[in-house]
């Protein structure tokens, strides 16, 4: 029988320790713990906007997209604030720029096939007669998927918080874990100041996940990736609002997310860390010169993420008390789903949601190691 003087405890409130701590809490009420190291809100993570979709790359992702949607409109309902603006979503492809043909939209359109996701392909003048704010060569395609929008990532994590507390959870800031020892009846966690007894422990601590996990398991190969995101002042902003312009990546001789203007006042675009201002200004110029206007400001992103690309969700191989997630750049769109998993490995060892890709024991995280 679990013992009710134990707590569940959470490392870690950025997108999926947050999570996890409002399913665990809405599950257990005041027996959650939630620590961080810093203060909440401080993560890696700079940047708001993040991209949600039901057509996806690949087909890990695909099969939990509808259901991600559902729980982000589900927290929604519970908490009212708006998490979620739909805008439709454009992924074009230059074939010039690229010199592959077919080789994104043709595996989009065969993932978006395999999981009966509705979308449009389109040529360069189908795209520029429906969102003529885009100026193209006629040497670009594009697919278009109306269930596509903007998350507000850093209002989801403050979301999850505040409703974790609202159900008895106990968030701790400037608490780093020194160490956790499994023990015969429970995982000891080792604070500054304290050591708490834990019946089952969620590491979520993105960059910091191997330093939790020293002695526990190998240590996860995880790469620290930056990404930048820029706001521009555009004076057009009824042209580039949700309702008239849609979230767009584009595949050409650089990869680019384009936002159109929601919270900030601002068109954002996010790019690589290594692509100066000139050639973004060179590229929007070219293809979206109305989306320009003065730079506001640059922010960082940083993703932690394994050699394959994919998040970690799963419990530790011989230590089912301690589970660990890594959310690999994607665990703001899909992070409260993702969140309700480990929660659910927390308190019945299982789910019933298909994350097998996401496993400690893949064969890409051991080849790697």
């Amino acid at each position: 029988m679990p013992r009710t003087d134990l707590r569940h405890v959470v490392v870690g409130c950025g997108a999926l320790g947050s999570a996890a701590a409002y399913w665990l809490s809405r599950a257990l009420g005041a027996r959650v713990l939630v620590l961080e190291r810093d203060a909440p809100g401080r993560g890696a993570d700079e940047d708001h906007a993040r991209v949600l979709r039901y057509a996806q790359p690949r087909d890990a992702y695909a099969a939990l997209a509808r259901e991600a949607y559902a729980t982000w409109r589900d927290v929604e309902r519970v908490s009212g604030q708006t998490l979620v603006a739909e805008t439709g979503g454009l992924v074009i492809e230059d074939l010039a720029g690229r010199g592959a043909c077919g080789r994104v939209l043709g595996g989009h359109a065969a993932v978006a096939d395999r999981h009966d996701v509705d979308f449009e392909l389109l040529d360069a003048r189908a795209v520029q007669r429906r969102w003529p704010q885009f100026r193209l060569a006629g040497t670009e395609e594009a697919m278009y998927q109306r269930r596509t929008g903007i998350l507000d990532a850093a209002r989801a994590d403050a979301t999850h918080l505040a409703l974790a507390r609202g159900h008895g959870a106990e968030v701790r800031a400037h608490s780093p874990v020194r160490a956790l020892r499994p023990t015969a009846g429970h995982v000891e966690v080792v604070l500054d100041d304290e050591v708490v007894r834990a019946e089952h422990v969620v590491v979520a601590a993105e960059a910091g996940t191997n330093a939790v996990l020293d002695g526990l398991v190998a240590p996860v190969p995880l790469t620290l990736h930056q990404e930048q995101v820029t706001s521009y002042a555009t004076p057009h902003l009824l042209d580039f609002s949700p309702a008239r312009f849609p979230v767009f990546t584009w595949h050409g001789a650089q990869i680019v997310h384009g936002f159109p203007v929601d919270g900030e006042v601002a068109t954002k675009l996010g790019h690589e860390a290594s692509t100066d201002a000139r050639r973004r200004h060179e590229f929007l110029a070219a293809h979206v010169p109305g989306f320009l206007g003065p730079e506001i400001r640059t922010r960082t992103r940083l993703s932690t993420i394994p050699p394959d690309g994919h998040p970690v969700v799963d419990t530790l191989p011989g230590e089912p008390r301690v589970s660990v997630g890594v959310g690999a750049g994607h665990a703001s769109t899909f992070a409260s789903l993702l969140g309700r998993v480990l929660a659910e490995l927390a308190t019945t060892g299982t789910s019933r949601r298909p994350i097998g890709s996401f496993a400690l024991d893949r064969p890409a995280l051991a080849a790697a190691a």
